[in-house]
């Protein structure tokens, strides 16, 4: 099977049972039940198979925008339903802003976007805030609504005490989003938070605190280790997309990975405790690295953890649907990547193009994937076809089939969230940090290279680069590896390059030639509509 069934069909059963309980308009960060009186437990959890439709809401909700798949029920009220999609929202701020990639479209906040240029008021900052906040409100009340659940003689324990630990999982993964996008001072909920009576508050110490991480830390430690009730299943022990150790392993290597940014104290060596575990945990490189993005990439023994779609079953706006649709157009064949059409959306800067090429722009690694009729420059913001298209993602198969969509609108591709290779790259440059890539890290570099189809000449310019500039080089080589796929945003700002003027692309700052910005922007500010809303919360200091 692609995905188990509870995670994909289960997901639309959970949409429709749960709308009454879930539906939200853009101010909620929690959610009321509809009888004050009853939990929601009372009205929709009757056996496990409906815990199981519960917790696949929350996996929808990284996927999917409402209670209807694509339109007509979103979970945010007041917006277009597939830019609110959460993975959509989140790719773009982790790309758009940032030397990977730019979108020329002209709808409200959107340029602002591919300049970092944005403001509190900027309606795409309020739709991450509350798309993150939501997702965490969903979370805590299921596991709220699970506390005690109690099927007599046929009580699956077990069951019911994964399926919180996976509540828990996604729970951390989103205030880790929301930490790392807006930092501690964000409104901080949980199971036991009070709902709906009061406006929920900020940590005590604010923006300069660390209680944030340190909430996810202690939440991933415990549902991983082996002693507690609630624990993940073992690496590889699941389905495709179902949240496993080694999953965890990974977000909290992510989080160390990021600790001097977040807390002010770094913290490699636990980085490395981490990712040595997931290296350890019996994943390896697809042998192509193109199949880790095609349409049946859930066949990929190289991903962790991705968020799944299904052209018939998972069907969104955002997602895959809206990296694949928005990365084609002008003369572009939508046949070829097995979709009905072009958005005429993002591509790439010349800043990632240069990454791939020798210097006279010709592309010397191949593992750029680029459409290369368009012009190369970024001159115009607004038009497509300035930029080479990116045509890393697809929705054709291995074997050169389409999706499962007879329509070709929505797309079978997964998005791999977390992946080996990344693991081989984090761990490099946490031994960099400390002092040196070992010999290991050093072979799994080479792996990815040869994977890759890298020549032996080329990969003996990257060891002499890496020799003569670890930290210049390990920045590269992550966006040769790993562009559009929702990293870089945080890599540039750990390596101290996002707001910098010492380093700039195309559209950065507002300016064709990129200009540095003001420090502030390596965080975003909370939501003015937030600000005005809840008494309790205070924006970041900076923005003020």
């Amino acid at each position: 099977m692609k995905i188990q069934k509870y995670i994909m069909k289960g997901a639309v059963v959970a949409t429709a049972a749960l709308s009454l309980t879930f539906s939200s308009c853009i101010n909620d960060l929690n959610v009321d039940p509809i009888d004050p009186n009853l939990d929601s437990k009372d009205k929709i959890y009757t056996d496990l198979n409906s815990y199981e439709q519960g917790l696949a809401k929350i996996y929808a909700g990284l996927a999917v925008s409402g209670q209807k798949g694509p339109a007509g029920a979103p979970d945010l009220g007041g917006l277009d339903e597939g830019a609110s999609q959460y993975l959509r929202k989140y790719w773009e701020f982790q790309e758009l802003p940032t030397d990977e990639a730019i979108n020329g479209w002209g709808d409200p906040g959107q340029p602002e976007l591919s300049q970092a240029t944005w403001a509190a008021s900027n309606v795409l900052v309020e739709i991450l805030y509350y798309r993150m906040t939501y997702q965490i409100t969903l979370a805590n009340q299921f596991i709220r609504d699970t506390e005690g659940a109690d099927f007599g003689e046929d009580d699956p324990t077990d069951r019911m005490n994964q399926m919180r630990a996976e509540a828990r999982y996604l729970r951390a993964m989103s205030y880790w989003h929301a930490l790392d996008f807006y930092g501690n001072g964000i409104p901080f909920t949980d199971e036991n938070s009070a709902i709906g009576s009061t406006p929920p508050a900020p940590p005590a110490s604010g923006f300069g605190g660390t209680e944030i991480f340190e909430f996810i830390e202690s939440e991933l430690m415990e549902i991983t280790s082996e002693d507690a009730v609630q624990q993940l299943k073992a690496a590889k022990a699941g389905f495709v997309g179902q949240a496993d150790k080694a999953a965890a392993y990974m977000l909290l290597a992510k989080l160390y990975m990021n600790a001097e940014v977040y807390t002010g104290t770094p913290r490699w060596e636990d980085a490395k405790v981490y990712l040595e575990k997931v290296i350890n945990a019996g994943y390896s490189l697809e042998g192509d690295y193109a199949n880790n993005f095609m349409a049946d990439n859930y066949l990929s023994q190289e991903i962790i953890f991705s968020v799944n779609y299904d052209g018939l079953y998972t069907q969104s706006y955002g997602g895959t649907t809206f990296l694949i649709h928005g990365a084609v157009g002008g003369d572009m064949s939508a046949e070829e990547y097995g979709i009905d059409s072009g958005w005429g959306g993002h591509r790439s800067t010349t800043a990632l193009v240069e990454k791939f090429e020798d210097g006279n722009e010709v592309q010397v690694d191949p593992r750029g994937m680029f459409y290369r009729e368009h012009d190369r420059a970024n001159t115009d913001l607004t038009k497509f076809t300035d930029g080479y298209a990116v045509v890393k993602y697809t929705n054709k198969s291995r074997l050169g089939y389409n999706g499962s969509d007879p329509n070709l609108t929505f797309v079978d591709t997964n998005f791999p969230v977390f992946r080996l290779a990344d693991a081989y790259l984090m761990l490099a440059e946490a031994e960099m940090r400390m002092g040196g890539v070992s010999g290991t890290s050093m072979a799994n570099l080479e792996e990815i290279w040869t994977r890759g189809n890298v020549s032996s000449d080329l990969q003996t310019a990257y060891k002499a680069e890496l020799s003569s500039n670890p930290e210049g080089f390990l920045l590269d080589e992550r966006a040769r590896e790993l562009y559009w796929e929702g990293h870089r945003r945080t890599d540039l700002v750990r390596f101290g390059q996002f707001s910098t003027s010492e380093y700039v692309w195309p559209w950065k700052g507002g300016d064709v030639n990129g200009k540095g910005l003001e420090s502030k922007f390596d965080l975003l500010p909370l939501p003015s509509s937030e600000i005005n809303a809840n008494p309790k919360l205070k924006q970041n200091p900076a923005w003020m």
